[in-house]
């Protein structure tokens, strides 16, 4: 069900040369990561290089899966200003899909996510995947489902917003405009 951690623990981090902007990308996001019901991997570094990241812990069988709709609506607005949304599955608190190909259908069928999606992987204690152990060292790990963090262009993380502050809130669209 879960791709195992050691999948990202071991994941080989990208010694390519990058664009200036992938090279200032900072260590915790330069990690090649599979993608949800996929042979293909992604690296942050390379596909938000120089861009603000939202990063969302997601599930599909959670009270909050319905933010798979706002988060989308979000990409939608917002990829053309330079936002990359990226949602990470999660079986943390047993609410994922008992396969990836459920996890996609979910996403993909029942709220037409086109933002990227990774393979599912721990987000919170000493089994996170890198990227979000140090998302918690910098700000909190997920006490749930549909954690969201946003980072800027330069790989700060700038804020951290709970499972209950919506994908339209004002208080998130503020934050993503400034970080525009």
């Amino acid at each position: 069900m879960l791709k195992t951690l050691a999948a990202l623990l071991f994941a080989t981090s990208t010694s390519a040369v990058y664009a200036a902007d992938e090279a200032s990308c900072p260590a915790f996001l330069d990690y090649d990561l599979p993608r949800l019901h996929s042979n293909e991997t992604v690296n942050l570094c390379k596909e938000a290089a120089g861009k603000p990241l939202l990063i969302v812990n997601t599930a599909s069988h959670c009270g909050f899966t319905k933010q798979f709709g706002g988060l989308e609506a979000l990409h939608q607005k917002y990829k053309d200003k330079d936002l990359v949304v990226v949602g990470f599955a999660s079986n943390d608190f047993n609410q994922e899909a008992k396969t990836e190909e459920e996890a996609a259908r979910v996403c993909q069928q029942n709220f037409g996510v086109t933002f990227t999606m990774i393979a599912p992987s721990y987000v919170k204690g000493r089994r996170a995947n890198p990227i979000f152990r140090e998302l918690g060292k910098r700000t909190r790990e997920p006490g749930w489902n549909f954690n969201k963090y946003l980072v800027d262009r330069n790989g700060k993380v700038l804020s951290h917003f709970s499972a209950r502050v919506k994908p339209d809130s004002e208080e998130l669209t503020k934050a993503i405009e400034s970080a525009l």
